[in-house]
């Protein structure tokens, strides 16, 4: 099992008239593994899976995953890819309901300090910082950008084409983000690999989630903020965002999420700090 077979898989399940969501759901969970794993085996299922948790997956997330890795093997033992199903009878995880609190102000300015250098990576890395944290997107979402996506800056906008389920939507950003990504843009024109319409480039190409991870867990390690993972930005958008008095509604629709109960999860750490600042605006002791 050194190899994919995605398409074979995919062929497999339109011949069983899965629906379109559940075929995407699959395969994007399918394609997101072999990102970071070339063999699936208990063990490192297991692994990738509790790295998932340690860096704040959703609960229903990790057990798509899984559920879809366990269709995947299973067709492969029933064709006889494979000898036997390597995931049989295997358990989702347990997975621990946490509260996360986003990162701070000077959390942030610390961050970004550290991308103060002339480097490409300095720029590059600014303007993620600044476009993660201002937009909310995921990280893979972000990583899928194209050049095309957020042109012409001046209108503020990026457009993100694969968001869970392959559901698109239109993120805002403001004149410090757009100026970043100009500063970026101008230092991606010298890159060896410009002429690729990935947004984000690395050292071999288009920026990955490995690559995104290992740079900002350094600029996070730089700056002294202890704890850092990349869903960890998310979480301080959505923060951020409720503490301006953003609305949920709003909040809601930037961030991609369909259910009250994302919100619910990503604002709660906040919860009692916005609503003591709700009780001094409201002075309900002046009598």
């Amino acid at each position: 099992m050194t190899e994919p077979l995605l398409e074979s898989f995919e062929l497999y399940l339109s011949a069983r008239n899965c629906s379109p969501r559940t075929l995407t759901t699959y395969l994007r969970a399918l394609t997101m593994y072999f990102r970071e794993e070339t063999e699936i085996t208990r063990q490192a299922v297991s692994g990738y899976l509790g790295r998932m948790i340690q860096e704040g997956a959703a609960p229903n997330t990790v057990r798509g995953r899984l559920a879809a890795l366990r269709a995947y093997t299973r067709w492969l033992a029933e064709d006889g890819e494979i000898d036997q199903d390597p995931l049989l009878g295997i358990r989702p995880p347990k997975i621990p309901t946490k509260i996360t609190q986003g990162l701070s102000d000077d959390q942030l300015q610390a961050l970004l300090k550290t991308c103060k250098g002339q480097r490409f990576r300095d720029k590059r890395d600014d303007a993620l910082i600044r476009f993660m944290v201002e937009t909310g997107v995921r990280s893979q979402e972000c990583l899928d950008l194209a050049v095309s996506d957020i042109e012409p800056l001046k209108n503020g906008q990026a457009i993100v084409h694969r968001g869970k389920g392959g559901k698109g939507r239109t993120v805002a950003f403001g004149p410090q983000t757009a100026a970043s990504l100009d500063r970026y843009l101008r230092y991606r024109k010298l890159h060896k690999y410009r002429g690729l319409p990935d947004l984000w480039l690395g050292e071999r190409g288009p920026l990955r989630y490995h690559g995104l991870n290992e740079t900002l867990r350094d600029r996070a390690k730089t700056a002294g903020v202890e704890g850092f993972y990349l869903h960890l930005l998310r979480h301080t958008f959505a923060t951020r965002w409720l503490r301006a008095q953003g609305s949920e509604q709003g909040l809601m629709t930037m961030a991609g999420w369909t259910t009250r109960s994302m919100l619910d999860r990503y604002t709660s750490s906040s919860a009692s700090e916005r609503a003591a600042e709700e009780a001094k605006r409201l002075n309900l002791g002046d009598l």
